[in-house]
């Protein structure tokens, strides 16, 4: 088990400039120390974007800027990185956690650093992939954390240790093989006990796996239709992740309010992300289900009560039998003594 520290420390690398997706050119920051690739004389980089073949090694440098007016000391390391579950968010993992991809394949030349204040320190690091290195995107991250553990606010007082990395996209190459799967697709509907005295809503919640080798930016769609193909939903989905990680998985859920309370609805969810496509479905009954049983138990008892009914009636009606006559027994004659011979 994760020491607390560790679970914070990861907590932040999710809200820091690690979780943003890609966008404009900026240095990872988070108002104290910030991470970037050193710049050439041409151009900023905002991440390293790098390409390599297998057994190929890469150098690079990594830049970790002090913004406070006293030093700070950091341990330098690389990280794989992976998408959250709670939203899939770009994150990477912990020093102690096991690397497959640049965490295990790149070197920083120096471990720990410390940065004077405002001031900046410059450390290389190698790259070697591997003979074995799968072709595609291995994301990951150089990191730089503040191994001094800050009080943490709460009753549960825990540390806390803070981590900034420059993101790391290294594409290896071979055959690049973008697939995408939509998992278990499931609905769970929500209605007034009597329609019309409440709104209905229905939730779906399926989940997202980038089964290639390259970095997916998926969209979704979600359709419902009714009886006799009436269109009941027709939207494109928000909150998916900017990046979906090879081999990653998230879990997502979109809310539908105003859901049908007497149809049956067909949903259908398809997600798309560079040439490639993938549709789920399911279905629902909505039904006012206490008025359902109640319709259901009164015709019961109003069947009941007319076999009970007709029953009565029958007995009624039937004529009456007549009472079994009684049976004699014959008798024999009696001898008298003067008969005898």
């Amino acid at each position: 088990m994760r020491k607390p520290h560790a679970l914070l420390l990861s907590l932040l690398c999710l809200l820091g400039p690690l979780g943003l997706p890609a966008g404009p050119a900026h240095a990872a920051d988070n108002g104290s120390w910030s991470v970037y690739p050193v710049a050439t004389e041409i151009a900023a980089r905002p991440y390293f974007i790098l390409t390599a073949e297998r057994g190929q090694t890469l150098t690079d440098e990594v830049a970790v800027r002090n913004r406070t007016g006293r030093p700070l000391t950091f341990r330098l390391y690389a990280a794989d990185a992976y998408n959250t579950a709670r939203d899939g968010g770009f994150a990477v993992r912990t020093a102690g956690e096991r690397m497959h991809g640049v965490g295990a394949w790149a070197r920083v030349a120096r471990s720990r650093i410390t940065v004077p204040g405002h001031r900046t320190v410059t450390v290389p690091f190698t790259l070697r992939v591997p003979e074995g290195a799968g072709p595609g995107d291995h994301p990951g991250a150089i990191v730089a954390l503040d191994e001094r553990t800050a009080p943490g606010g709460g009753r549960l007082a825990l540390g806390v240790r803070r981590a900034v990395g420059a993101r790391v996209y290294l594409r290896v190459g071979g055959p690049a093989l973008p697939a995408l799967a939509v998992e278990h697709l499931r609905i769970g509907h929500h209605q007034p006990l009597f329609p019309g005295l409440g709104d209905s809503t229905a939730t779906v919640s399926y989940t997202l796996r980038n089964t290639g080798n390259v970095t997916l930016s998926p969209k979704v769609e979600l359709k419902a239709r009714g009886l006799f193909g009436r269109t009941l939903l027709d939207r494109e989905l928000t909150g998916l992740p900017a990046e979906l990680l090879p081999g990653q998985r998230v879990r997502l859920t979109e809310t539908w309010h105003g859901a049908p309370q007497l149809d049956r609805a067909d949903v259908t969810l398809t997600a798309r992300a560079q040439d490639t496509r993938e549709t789920a479905s399911a279905g629902f009954l909505a039904l006012p289900w206490l008025v359902v049983t109640l319709v259901f138990a009164a015709g019961v008892l109003t069947g009941a009560l007319l076999v009970r009914a007709r029953r009565v009636r029958a007995r009624r009606s039937a004529p009456g039998r007549p009472s079994p006559r009684a049976r004699t027994t014959p008798s024999r004659p009696r001898s008298s003594p003067s008969a005898r011979p």
